[in-house]
C-alpha cells in the first residue's frame, strides 16, 4: 500500500511523529500530503531550539497552537544573557541580528493563535513586559507561563499577571534577574491559586542602572558598582 492511499486520520498521526523539516519535506511530494502538512489539527505543539528556527517555513501557526515552546542556549555565545558593556563583537553582532526574532514571533502569536495554553521561554533575552502583556490580553486561556533567563522581564509582567492572567495556574520566573521581591509578594497576595516559582530571581543582582556599572574586582568575586 502506498502511503497516499491512507485515510487522513492514519495520515495525520503519522505526521505527528515527524519533526519540522521532515513534514515539510513530506508535504512536498504530492498535493495530498500537502493538505495533511498544512491542518490545523497538526500544529497544536511547536518547540524551537534556535532563533533561525523561528523564520522558517515548515510549520504553521493558528488557532490550533495550545503548547509553544521556545528555549535556546550557546556554547560559544551567552546570548543576550550579559550585559552590552561586557559583550565582545562576536556576542553584539550576534544578539544584534536576532535582537527582535522571539518578540516578532510572538506578536505575531498573539494575532493568530489565542487558544495558547502554555508558554515556555528560556534564553530569550530581547522579550519584554510589553510582549508578554499582549500574549495574556489576546490569550485568555494561558495556565502555564514559564520564563527563564528572561533578562528584560520585570514586575511589570508579574502585575500583568495580576490584571490579566485570570486563567493562569502556574508562573516561572526563574533567574529573571530584574523582578523584584515586592513584585512576587504582589503576585502571591492578588493571585495565591496561582503556582509561583521564582529561583534565583529577586535575589540575585540585577542589570545595572544607566550611567552605571557592575565590575568584578581583580582578583576576587567581588562585584563593585562604577
Amino acid at each position: 500500500m502506498h502511503i497516499t492511499q491512507l485515510n487522513r486520520e492514519c495520515l495525520l498521526h503519522l505526521f505527528s511523529f515527524l519533526d519540522k523539516n521532515s513534514r515539510k519535506n513530506l508535504a512536498k511530494t504530492c498535493h495530498k500530503l500537502l493538505e495533511v502538512f498544512q491542518d490545523p489539527l497538526l500544529w497544536s505543539l511547536l518547540n524551537f531550539h534556535s532563533p533561525v528556527e523561528l523564520k522558517k517555513d515548515n510549520f504553521l501557526l493558528g488557532p490550533a497552537l495550545k503548547h509553544l515552546s521556545i528555549c535556546w542556549y550557546s556554547e560559544r555565545v551567552k546570548v543576550c544573557n550579559i550585559e552590552d558593556w561586557m559583550k565582545n563583537s562576536f556576542q553584539k553582532d550576534f544578539c544584534k541580528r536576532h535582537e527582535n526574532t522571539v518578540s516578532d514571533f510572538l506578536l505575531d502569536v498573539c494575532n493568530r493563535c489565542p487558544n495558547l495554553l502554555s508558554l515556555t521561554l528560556s534564553g530569550c533575552g530581547h522579550v519584554t513586559d510589553d510582549c508578554i502583556l499582549q500574549l495574556l490580553k489576546n490569550c485568555p486561556n494561558l495556565k502555564s507561563l514559564k520564563l527563564e533567563n528572561c533578562v528584560q522581564i520585570t514586575d511589570h509582567t508579574l502585575e500583568a499577571v495580576t490584571l490579566h492572567g485570570a486563567s493562569l495556574r502556574t508562573l516561572h520566573v526563574d533567574f529573571c534577574r530584574n523582578v523584584t521581591q515586592a513584585g512576587l509578594e504582589r503576585v502571591r497576595e492578588k493571585c495565591p491559586s496561582v503556582m509561583l516559582r521564582a529561583e534565583r530571581s529577586a535575589n540575585m543582582i540585577p542589570d545595572s542602572k544607566p550611567g552605571k556599572k557592575l565590575m568584578l574586582e581583580k582578583g576576587s568575586r567581588k562585584l563593585v558598582q562604577l
